[in-house]
């Protein structure tokens, strides 16, 4: 398995909006967080982020196709990098690409410094980002009933 990160365009707007759709529909369904969950958002968000001079959007590829993509903001200065958001589509999901496209954006902005957030009730998520090096920073905040996210930097 090949897995290498492509960065993304303000052309690639409507296909990355489409796979983070499709990607987080599954957690939108389970947690009803309308207001905060990726795949509520409006392709126009999309087309704004990647207008953002600190973001960075890579498609994740394996084996040279498109299967998720993860957006970085990194200012360039002593502040955090954030990873936020980070996806695979779901017929790709569990096989390890997630950890793979950390740990290219890590070789391209530098190892130190990261941060990110995740939901909590998501185990499987919290213990990619704790292998990955990330330690929680005791901050939560409670998104609904159903929710919580955690925060966690590296």
């Amino acid at each position: 398995m090949n897995i290498k990160l492509i960065k993304a365009t303000i052309e690639d707007a409507e296909q990355l909006w489409e796979m983070q759709v499709k990607s987080f529909q599954r957690l939108l369904d389970k947690y009803q967080d309308y207001e905060t969950n990726p795949a509520s958002e409006p392709v126009e968000k999309m087309i704004v982020r990647l207008n953002q001079k600190e973001t960075y959007y890579y498609f994740i590829c394996m084996d040279n196709v498109k299967v998720g993509a993860i957006r970085v903001i990194d200012y360039h200065n002593d502040k955090n990098k954030r990873i936020s958001p980070l996806f695979v589509l779901p017929e790709y999901q569990n096989r390890g690409i997630a950890q793979k496209a950390m740990a290219l954006c890590e070789e391209i902005h530098g190892c130190d410094k990261w941060e990110l957030d995740t939901i909590l009730q998501e185990e499987s998520n919290c213990y990619l980002y704790e292998k990955m090096g990330y330690h929680k920073t005791g901050k939560t905040e409670s998104i609904n009933d159903k929710l919580t996210l955690i925060f966690y930097e590296k």
